[in-house]
């Protein structure tokens, strides 16, 4: 499995969350509410015949101008249960079609304000681990 089969495959599971834009590559100035999938770390050689690697992506997600009135409720719908569910979303697939092992939303590692270009954002960062060969 090649990275940007990885970024394919998380895309495809976030795209069942309506109106969420994916992007694989941080842009300058995004376009609110949208998924940036990127790389984290890589973890290699986890069984003993060297077939299983962890990569763990980094999922950040932005819903506007940390001045909008209502960016953190917005917000709040992704990190909740329900039809934007971000979890239920990255874990709908968990082998992304046949490409990985398992799939899982580990943790939210923060939430609140991030900067972009000229612009200051309310988003949140989530990791999630991707088991392949």
């Amino acid at each position: 499995m090649s990275l940007a089969e990885i970024r394919e495959g998380l895309g495809a599971n976030l795209s069942q969350i309506p109106g969420l834009r994916i992007l694989t590559t941080v842009p300058d100035n995004p376009s609110p509410p949208c998924a940036i999938i990127s790389l984290q770390s890589v973890s290699y050689d986890l069984d003993f015949s060297r077939g299983m690697t962890l990569y763990n992506m980094r999922l950040t997600l932005v819903v506007g101008r940390v001045a909008e009135r209502d960016a953190q409720r917005r917000l709040d719908q992704y990190t909740d249960a329900g039809s934007r569910s971000v979890k239920a979303a990255i874990e709908s697939d968990r082998q992304l079609n046949g490409s990985a092992f398992d799939v899982r939303l580990s943790s939210l590692d923060s939430y609140g304000a991030i900067s972009l270009g000229e612009q200051t954002y309310l988003a949140a960062e989530y990791s999630v681990l991707v088991y392949a060969e």
